[in-house]
């Protein structure tokens, strides 16, 4: 039997225990031994890639922001859908695992980071949106912890609350699209983007290809368009007699 290798690790800034994993050939991240993703199961992530991206075939300087690298499969797919003068920001905050990617995963999905088109900024996602001038994206891809609701670190919460979807909503460029990867379905996410002026679709994913059903989900929305004012004159108001009131025929 293969062994299962650790090939590297770090912390987290909360003093989590973040590590890369080999065995036969597959690649695995944990956080404090839980699995978090794996070269196994990438089906959802090249979704979360596919569903924001597919409106920028063909579009001249699009922009897209990444967050969170992890094995590079969302980032592949971006890089495989937009043009050759795109910008890809890539949000990663432990620098490690951008160099993991170079060092470890080459092979993998080639050489990514050395794509001109793409920017690894060390930085969690929320302070990118924060500090990114307004509008800057067509396309925003997060994933961030576990999904809206579950979170390994109770600091990524903050991008899907009030603070965050406004930071998105002020990043996105015109008919631009988030997409939020999920770990499972989230009763309620699609109201609460509603409740906070986006309109959102969710689809189902799979772990990966050969699964039987879906595991997972990916959550995208844009800003709703705010209707325009009328040029037409209220109509006027009309008084309506009670039925008890009128005149009875004869």
């Amino acid at each position: 039997m293969k062994p299962f290798r650790t090939l590297a690790e770090t912390h987290t800034p909360d003093g989590s225990r973040f590590t890369l994993h080999e065995h036969d050939g597959d690649y695995f991240l944990k956080l404090n031994g839980r699995q978090l993703m794996s070269t196994t199961s990438t089906t959802s992530e090249l979704m979360l890639a596919e569903l924001p991206c597919r409106r920028l075939r063909g579009r001249a300087n699009a922009s897209v922001l990444i967050g969170g690298l992890g094995l590079g499969y969302s980032l592949q797919r971006v890089l495989e859908i937009v043009g050759p003068d795109a910008t890809v920001h890539v949000a990663e905050l432990l620098p490690e695992v951008a160099a993991w990617n170079r060092e470890f995963l080459g092979h993998v999905n080639g050489k990514l980071l050395d794509d001109p088109r793409v920017k690894v900024i060390v930085q969690d996602v929320f302070d990118v949106l924060l500090n990114a001038p307004k509008p800057s994206y067509d396309a925003i891809l997060l994933d961030v912890d576990n999904g809206p609701t579950s979170f390994v670190q109770k600091k990524n919460s903050r991008i899907y609350g009030s603070r965050g979807f406004g930071l998105i909503a002020r990043s996105l460029r015109p008919e631009g699209e988030v997409a939020f990867w999920s770990a499972c379905p989230e009763p309620g996410f699609i109201m609460s983007l509603q409740r906070h002026g986006f309109k959102a679709t969710s689809y189902p994913a799979k772990a990966h290809e050969r699964a039987k059903r879906a595991a997972h989900m990916i959550y995208v929305a844009e800003v709703a368009p705010i209707a325009p004012p009328s040029d037409e004159p209220p109509a006027p108001k009309i008084h309506v007699k009670p039925w008890r009131n009128l005149p009875r025929r004869r």
